[in-house]
């Protein structure tokens, strides 16, 4: 059976704004019948790293708040704090850029509550008993909440082609713990060279794991949790992410904890993405390059993989833009995605989402 994937184009007028179209989105996927009476409800969105411009705009973030506040909930903007060392990376300076990005109280009209805590220590584990994964582990406030929306910017990614619904739940709901546990299938590693053996993460490391061997860290694996701790820790850079997961792998792990993420949510789940400033890589870069194809729209739906799926056709159905980093299959109907990593099969992540019962690729797109 065909999902139902509701599309608003760019196209206003004076009876009907962008903002109201936001609404109708809204009203299809009827999230007034999501959100009971005082629901905590998440908002999830990213929140854009410093620098970066392509996120989404916040105005348009306080269509949805204003939503969910009307249907009796109570919303709050969340992410989980990154992996990487960068101004996201702990809850003050994610917050701070959060904030300096336009996602002020007193514009997006909602408060900010960062998932995973101060540093991505604060998780839940999460049964899902699925093939890659018995547990996964999520930012706590995620998994208290009531209802979650999702609010994905669609565009490029290096490591999963696109990056949507299922990328902003899977990756970006996951601890730090469970962001490593996605990318690598071992523990961090330290660069000798740039180790000072200043002891900084041996202090800081719970699970002792951290020693010094002639004056420089090491890490024990077989003690390491794979908290990720010690890589926003160490002041000179020296700790590393073994980036050492094969593709199919790393995208059947991002649909295993957008499972775990929706787990016991999936009534009062609904789903968009912007298909805006279509950038060729994540916004987690301190920059965005011209988007690859004009901006499209605004979809929604209650089907996690056939909104990714109905994203996915809408950019490669366009016309590639010569000005930007794509290079190659910029005719309508070409593989976008694959003119931008040809080694990526971004496929994959849609195919075992549907296999695992997650959602259907097939749908019916409808214009509002």
């Amino acid at each position: 059976m065909k999902s139902r994937v509701y599309f608003a184009d760019l196209r206003t007028t004076h009876t009907k704004n962008l903002t109201s179209k936001i609404r109708t989105l809204l009203e299809s996927v009827k999230l007034t019948d999501k959100i009971k009476d005082k629901a905590l409800t998440a908002i999830k969105l990213h929140f854009g790293e410093a620098g970066n411009t392509a996120y989404i705009r916040p105005v348009f973030i306080r269509e949805i708040v204003d939503a969910v506040r009307e249907a009796g909930g109570n919303p709050f903007l969340t992410d989980a704090n990154t992996l990487y060392v960068g101004t996201r990376s702990d809850s003050v300076g994610h917050l701070t850029t959060a904030i300096k990005n336009g996602f002020d109280y007193a514009v997006v009209g909602a408060p900010l509550i960062i998932a995973d805590g101060l540093r991505g220590g604060s998780e839940t584990a999460i049964t899902v008993n699925l093939n890659r994964y018995k547990k996964v582990f999520v930012g706590s406030e995620i998994v208290r909440a009531d209802a979650i929306v999702s609010a994905a910017h669609f565009k490029g990614h290096e490591l999963s082609g696109f990056g949507g619904t299922i990328k902003n739940l899977g990756m970006g709901c996951a601890s730090r713990k469970g962001k490593l546990a996605q990318h690598s299938s071992v523990s961090p590693k330290v660069k000798r060279k740039n180790c000072e053996g200043c002891g900084e993460c041996i202090d800081r490391c719970a699970q002792q794991a951290i020693t010094f061997v002639d004056e420089k860290a090491k890490i024990d694996q077989k003690k390491c949790v794979g908290c990720g701790e010690c890589i926003l820790i160490c002041p000179n850079g020296a700790i590393k992410i073994q980036w050492n997961q094969q593709i199919p792998v790393f995208l059947e792990n991002m649909v295993e904890y957008t499972i775990g993420v929706l787990k016991g949510k999936k009534e009062s789940a609904a789903f968009l993405n912007f298909i805006t400033d279509v950038s060729p890589a994540c916004d987690c870069y301190g920059y965005n390059d011209a988007p690859i194809v004009a901006d499209i729209g605004i979809v929604a739906s209650n089907d996690p993989v056939a909104i990714d799926q109905a994203s996915a056709d809408l950019v490669n159905q366009a016309q590639g833009r010569k000005d930007s980093a794509l290079s190659e299959n910029l005719e309508p109907g070409k593989d976008k995605f694959r003119g931008l990593y040809p080694n990526v099969d971004w496929e994959i992540q849609l195919d075992y989402a549907a296999r695992l019962g997650l959602g259907t690729r097939e749908y019916e797109l409808i214009k509002i």
